[in-house]
């Protein structure tokens, strides 16, 4: 038998393995089988190279972070670029720290659902259960010493911050800065243009020997980063810690995760700046792109010329690392979008209905959420490069717990503290080097159609 002709697409592999002899003559031998892999993925990423290679960075981040934490190293501890106190890059995402405040505890607690049970007033009844209660109690806060409540050792809060980041879309793509403080400036580079010079005031000129060099001086300026206070609360049947403890366990390890994520996205890219992050795609962002509706475009439209457009704003050294951002509700307009040739024209993303739609919008990921304006409004479609948002993290998380607040009810009350910020990095969108009237930006957002 011939070997097999390698398919270019899900829907042809699929139609190959569904060939009882052609799969037979694959699978024959571990040698044959790995032969064909290893063909049918050269086919892939010499198809989708720069795709698949973005999705495998973006994901290797996280795993990568999450084996060093079990190592008893980080990420940050790797790649770490110290600013002095108070304030040091630790990358994408949010790697366990072992200089956080909550670290001395990592020992004391096996899982998230064990620290709760922990912090529950009936549980100091027993030397052990008292002992551990002193012992992560917290009496003191940077922001009001009146404020009491317990440290969530390092262990569980990076934990609970690393199941986050598999559903995140901004923090693991973010500049994450760790904060010693309530407040840490961080340095940005002041600059409008690229017209003539570059990093607000560094030019190049070209000199003859032994002519006057030329002075230059870039200008920077500073972002300070805040720590806000993100309250996640919720209320727990009084008897779940206690007979239902791998119950509790699991609701606490899939579910506060995942609202942290809701909240904290959600704040990253709309929240007005005011007590909260300053989200990227808020019109106080000063830097933020707003491409304007085709003439004649109908209200409530995305058309093909919009997403050329946005890419045209896109600043050209964040196109390797770039995304799309679209309104869930915005999927029907993407997927009719279609490319006029003369008096007919074709289909641009969805080809057809057999196969799932595409990852990605001209060759960088798309992502699909409910956390941005609904389509036709400002912001349900947008390309942004977050490698320009940063994240401020204080990495010290509280818990409070209640028995009183829902005594009626037989009911606990949680409420999980945490403390962060979020800024664009750049202040300014960038007349390019080439004097065009279009600037650029590493935040691009399609405008109002209205």
């Amino acid at each position: 038998m011939t070997a097999p002709t390698i398919p270019t697409s899900a829907a042809e592999l699929e139609a190959m393995l569904s060939d009882t002899s052609t799969l037979t003559a694959i699978a024959k031998t571990p040698a044959s089988l790995g032969e064909f892999i290893r063909k049918y993925a050269s086919a892939q990423m010499a198809k989708n190279g720069e795709v698949i290679e973005a999705q495998i960075r973006e994901q290797s981040q996280i795993v990568v972070a999450e084996m060093l934490k079990q190592n008893g190293t980080t990420l940050s501890n790797r790649s770490k670029l110290d600013l002095g106190a108070g304030k040091s890059v630790t990358g994408a995402g949010a790697a366990y720290n072992p200089e956080a405040i909550g670290a001395a505890l990592d020992s004391e607690f096996a899982s998230v659902s064990d620290f709760l049970r922990s912090v529950v007033p009936d549980h100091k009844k027993s030397p052990k259960d008292r002992a551990r209660w002193e012992k992560i109690r917290n009496d003191y806060s940077t922001v009001d010493p009146a404020t009491g409540g317990f440290l969530v050792p390092e262990q569980l809060r990076s934990e609970i911050l690393q199941n986050t980041l598999e559903e995140s879309l901004v923090r693991p793509r973010a500049m994450v800065i760790s904060m010693d403080g309530p407040s840490v400036p961080f340095p940005c580079v002041d600059e409008t243009t690229h017209s003539g010079s570059v990093y607000g005031g560094i030019t190049g000129t070209w000199v003859e020997e032994a002519e006057a060099l030329p002075e230059s001086e870039a200008k920077f300026g500073r972002i300070v980063l805040r720590a806000n206070k993100l309250v996640s609360y919720c209320e727990v049947p009084t008897e779940l810690p206690t007979d239902a403890p791998q119950a509790f366990g699991s609701f606490v390890d899939n579910a506060m995760p995942r609202a942290i994520t809701f909240f904290e996205d959600s704040a990253f890219l709309t929240a007005n700046g005011v007590g909260k992050p300053l989200g990227v795609l808020h019109s106080g962002n000063s830097a933020l792109i707003a491409v304007a509706k085709e003439s004649g475009q109908a209200a409530d439209t995305i058309v093909w010329e919009n997403v050329i457009a946005m890419f045209s704003r896109m600043l050209p050294s964040s196109l390797n690392r770039a995304v799309w951002i679209a309104s869930i509700d915005s999927f029907p307009e993407l997927a009719t979008m279609a490319l006029s040739v003369g008096t007919g024209g074709s289909a641009v993303w969805l080809n057809n209905g057999v196969e799932g739609p595409p990852a990605t919008i001209l060759g960088r990921p798309c992502y699909f959420t409910e956390k941005v304006n609904k389509v036709g409004d400002q912001g349900d479609l947008s390309f942004v490069d977050f490698g320009h948002y940063l994240v401020g993290d204080r990495q010290q998380m509280r818990v409070e717990s209640s028995q009183h607040y829902k005594f009626g009810n037989d009911m606990i009350v949680y409420r999980v503290i945490e403390r962060v910020d979020g800024r664009p990095w750049m202040k300014s969108a960038i007349t390019p080097a080439n004097g065009s009237t279009k600037t650029l930006s590493p935040y691009v957002t399609l405008a109002e159609r209205a």
